[in-house]
């Protein structure tokens, strides 16, 4: 430990924790813990209170009526994903605005291989179920889990090309835009166009409110979750859509640039300096107080309040609520009969949709528009590794589990999407993992 700061006992504690929380590959890793620990709960004598507890109700009553009165399955899917989709939508229009999908020609081949790896895992699980309840799981294989798929890139360390994780990142992030636009479209119920409507109103209000300078989180959460989320919800609009759309209209600019921003720090720090504190007293003077207010000021209005929530919010995403969600979701019970898994085509067409459809999507549009040269290839991606990027991708859980719930109300259509989704994810994510080691070497 450096001898900078003046440590605690709990910074022992403390600081492996922030360590663990900021590497990459750690939300993968606590997100596989989840899923282990849901198929215990599902798999031993803790089954039964394990699902009990997920089908316990509460709302909130008022006058003898009681609203928003759902199950803990259904305000996790709903409430707790709806926090998932609202940092989504934040890297979304960060990426549009400053990051890979900014530049056109560089944003092209993920765009690509993104549609790619959408296009073919529906259409190979429609080949398989063309028709019946079964043909709304379409949507299931679509989807790339982000958090898994970068967790094994970064098992393999240095060995991988920077430009690989981008271009898997990028990527990643257009499938999330098109899993949204899908559950939008396709998996919504009826709609209350009253309610909708006066979501979209608050929608605007948030969105001026962007347009005329106010940078206050209280605002737009207020707004967000007391207005465009809560109407969404009644709406019969899937909730997490509201979120997405909420993200859109947090400012992404500042109010001082860089430069501005670096003469005020330089000036307040030079007005510290030259204050004389009691140098035996461990709290600061009321100039010093001004001082630091002043210089916390010029940091806010430096930082986007975009980028400040979107970093604020995800090491709570990626290790609370994902991991919640897992648990949630992930709870499949093994001692399924094997006749009745393939009594018809949804684990087949699910697991084929994701292993196939994603290596041919994503590889075969890269290959066909490089062909083209429509697109570039990023440096240090070879064919080889393109396609250990596409098995990576077919890890498509935390969307995969999320459209499952939306897609299927039976339950044992339910527990053959997640068969697949688990086969495949596991199968492509070992397969990636060697193709891109060997590939490395």
């Amino acid at each position: 430990m450096s001898n900078d700061y003046n440590y605690k006992p709990i910074d022992k504690i403390v600081q492996p924790m922030q360590r663990f929380i900021q590497q990459e590959k750690s939300g993968g890793l606590l997100l596989g813990i989840s899923v282990i620990l849901a198929l215990i709960l599902a798999n031993t004598p803790l089954s039964h209170a394990y699902h009990e507890v997920l089908e316990q109700s509460f709302g909130f009553q008022w006058n003898n009526e009681t609203y928003f009165n759902y199950t803990i399955h259904h305000w996790i899917n709903d409430g707790l994903m709806s926090i998932f989709f609202f940092v989504v939508g934040l890297e979304l229009k960060r990426e549009i605005i400053g990051g890979e999908l900014s530049n056109v020609r560089k944003a092209v081949l993920p765009i690509v291989a993104a549609v790619g790896g959408m296009v073919m895992p529906a259409l190979i699980y429609l080949l398989f179920n063309p028709s019946g309840e079964p043909h709304k799981g379409w949507g299931i294989p679509m989807a790339t889990d982000i958090a898994f798929a970068l967790g094994v890139l970064y098992l393999l360390g240095n060995k991988i090309p920077l430009a690989l994780k981008v271009f898997l990142t990028a990527l990643a992030i257009v499938d999330d835009l098109g899993a949204v636009l899908v559950i939008a479209f396709f998996y919504t119920a009826e709609i209350n166009m009253v309610f909708l409507l006066a979501g979209l109103f608050i929608l605007a209000i948030m969105y001026l409110g962007n347009k005329l300078g106010i940078r206050s989180i209280i605002f737009y959460a207020v707004l967000g979750i007391g207005g465009v989320w809560t109407c969404f919800l009644v709406s019969g609009v899937h909730a997490t859509i509201a979120a997405v759309l909420a993200a859109f209209t947090i400012p992404a600019d500042v109010k001082i640039r860089e430069s501005v921003f670096i003469a005020k720090i330089n000036s307040y720090l030079e007005r510290f300096k030259n204050i004389d504190p009691d140098q035996n007293t461990p709290t600061l003077t009321n100039e010093q107080l001004h001082v630091l207010e002043k210089m916390n000021e010029a940091t806010l209005a430096a930082t986007p309040p975009l980028q400040r929530l979107e970093h604020a919010m995800h090491p709570a995403v990626s290790f609370l609520i994902i991991p919640i969600f897992a648990i949630a979701n992930a709870g499949v019970s093994l001692t399924i009969d094997i006749e009745s898994l393939f009594n018809n085509n949804i684990a087949v067409g699910t697991a084929l949709g994701l292993l196939l459809g994603k290596v041919i999507g994503i590889a075969g549009f890269s290959i066909l528009f490089i062909k083209l040269k429509i697109a570039k290839v990023p440096t240090g991606m070879t064919i080889k590794n393109l396609f250990g990027l596409g098995f990576l991708a077919s890890i498509g859980f935390t969307m995969s589990l999320f459209v499952t719930s939306l897609a299927f109300g039976h339950e044992e259509y339910q527990t053959q999407a997640k068969i697949g989704i688990f086969a495949a994810s596991l199968i492509g994510g070992i397969i990636g993992y060697v193709i891109l080691n060997r590939s490395a070497k």
